[in-house]
């Protein structure tokens, strides 16, 4: 009796299980109509974060389809300085301008900036190492909604049509 009660469940088990789908299908970006097919060169201020995620987000250039030119400054704004000229807190706004050539065409299919903004409050003068992975942490997550949104707009836009033909 109890090897019938295990053969039922071991059944039920195994037939409740046989249509299971797994969510992860192997494909990073599915909706990212230029992962691994471009190369893109940087120019600018220097942000390491931003070559880190580049490259999760693009991939590597199985067909080089598209030249991708992505140019970044950086300004930083005193919001609160204190009375001995210390600053207490700093805006920073990360300008990263994305521009998307279509090799074969030679032409433009897609530019524009967006902007990241971010505040700072040092927490000592001198060295902190908190204080400075915290505005490492920070940069990181700048630069990395940054290249999102930049996803997002180039997955919505139809990147077939050159920008300047009439």
């Amino acid at each position: 009796m109890i090897k019938f009660f295990l053969i039922l469940i071991l059944s039920f088990i195994i037939n409740s299980c046989n249509k299971l789908e797994f969510v992860y299908d192997g494909s990073i970006n599915p909706e990212n109509p230029l992962y691994n097919k471009s190369i893109y060169e940087f120019s600018g201020k220097d942000i390491p974060f931003l070559y880190k995620h580049v490259a999760g987000y693009l991939g590597g250039a199985n067909e080089e389809l598209y030249l991708i030119s992505i140019s970044t400054s950086e300004k930083k704004i005193k919001r609160a300085v204190q009375s001995n000229q210390a600053v207490s807190k700093l805006d920073y706004e990360l300008d990263i301008s994305y521009q998307v050539k279509d090799m074969s065409k030679k032409c433009i299919i897609f530019n524009k900036n967006i902007v990241s903004k971010f505040s700072y409050t040092p927490k000592s003068a001198g060295y902190n190492f908190g204080s400075d992975k915290s505005l490492d942490k920070m940069y990181e997550d700048a630069t990395q909604n940054n290249l999102r949104d930049f996803i997002n707009l180039v997955s919505k836009n139809n990147i077939s049509d050159c920008l300047n033909e009439s």
